[in-house]
């Protein structure tokens, strides 16, 4: 799908607006956030004071109505400044996390729960990974009885961004038998006289939180469960392929950002008497990196196209998120040898982004489980798991 004049335009209005933004957040801030491990709330909050937390949420909730394609440009340009994955992490379950409520919510649950995520008054973690099922849903453990008009939600997940600074929580628990049709969906205040929140420890991404959560009789009211019993997982879907698109978004940025700083260096690193830029030993890899990144952001655009007209784009969302994690890693890499020695210094920015760069490549779904869906569902072949 070609984008008209007037979306052109408002896509480029956009992505100033969001450059300018990001302009008040230099590269020290977010190597500071990174070093101290400290959430960038100041970047959230102008965020959500720039209206951009609502880009995608309906306009009667204080949303502004537009689609993936603008949410995902929004993402792209604040990795692209250089906040990276911390950048888009920070905010990315504001802007489109509640999907499934938008989808499968009722009125009321509307009205409740999308307002103050908007305004970035709430801020929500999405609660499905476990420990013992990684990326087969149908092994959640986490169950949720109902006792009168609420249920006690028990057990473990893992891998869960932002619960260190979240007030509510998506979770996903189990109310019925094995298997997927056994899941259901809820969104809850995050009590933490009832969850136990542990931060793990990781490579990159330290801005922003992962974390394990120990989760032990957490009440939640009826009215508060999204959908039916057991229609959990089927609503889930209808994140799964925008949530691939955004991250595709993000890394696409994290690879730009990574070239800019290593082209700005190749330009001014004189070695042998010539700028190294001028080495086609130097030049190539970052010229071929970008070319990788301009293919995956075309992907990126077409898939969010597709996905805003209703249209099928289950391959071209997963083709997306693995190109562009796989563009991201590639010019990071390429960025960090243009630098050498100092590429390892944290003072140039580009080891951070190579760090974050590895997220792409694993989360929300490996290249592996992108290359079984493709094979199974674009070119008819048996399953193979």
């Amino acid at each position: 799908m070609t984008a008209n004049p007037v979306d052109a335009d408002l896509a480029g209005e956009l992505s100033a607006s969001v450059q300018r933004l990001c302009a008040a957040f230099p590269a020290e801030y977010w190597r500071n956030a990174d070093a101290s491990h400290r959430f960038p709330v100041e970047f959230r909050e102008a965020v959500a004071a720039g209206g951009f937390l609502g880009v995608a949420m309906p306009e009667q909730y204080g949303g502004s109505g537009l689609g993936i394609r603008e949410a995902a440009l929004i993402l792209k340009a604040i990795a692209a400044s250089g906040a990276g994955a911390s950048g888009t992490s920070a905010v990315h379950m504001n802007i489109f996390g509640l999907h499934p409520i938008v989808v499968a919510g009722t009125e009321d649950q509307k009205s409740r729960f999308l307002p103050p995520i908007i305004s970035g008054e709430h801020h929500a973690c999405f609660a499905v990974t476990e420990p013992n099922s990684g990326l087969d849903a149908g092994r959640l453990e986490t169950r949720a009885e109902r006792r009168g008009d609420r249920y006690v939600i028990t057990g473990r997940k893992i891998w869960i961004s932002t619960a260190q600074i979240a007030t509510h929580m998506l979770i996903v628990a189990r109310t019925g038998g094995a298997g997927l049709s056994g899941l259901t969906l809820f969104y809850s205040p995050l009590d933490r006289n009832k969850v136990e929140i542990r931060e793990i420890d990781k490579m990159g991404r330290a801005a922003v939180d992962s974390n394990m959560l120990f989760i032990e009789g957490l009440e939640v009211p009826v009215e508060n469960r999204i959908g039916e019993e057991g229609d959990g997982f089927k609503i889930l879907l209808h994140g799964l392929n925008p949530e691939r698109i955004l991250a595709a978004a993000g890394c696409v940025g994290i690879g730009l950002a990574a070239l800019e700083r290593a082209s700005a260096y190749a330009r001014e690193r004189v070695v042998f008497g010539r700028q190294i830029g001028s080495n086609q030993g130097v030049s190539h890899p970052l010229a071929e990196a970008w070319a990788k990144l301009e293919a995956a952001d075309a992907l990126v655009a077409r898939a969010a196209a597709l996905y805003d007209s209703g249209r099928p784009c289950g391959p071209q969302a997963n083709a997306a998120k693995y190109l562009a994690a796989e563009a991201s890693f590639e010019a990071c890499e390429a960025a960090v040898l243009t630098l050498g020695g100092m590429g390892y210094a944290k003072e140039y920015d580009v080891e951070r982004l190579f760090r974050e760069s590895m997220i792409g490549r694993i989360a929300p779904v490996s290249r592996q489980m992108i290359f079984n869906f493709i094979s199974e569902k674009v070119l008819d072949l048996p399953r193979s798991y």
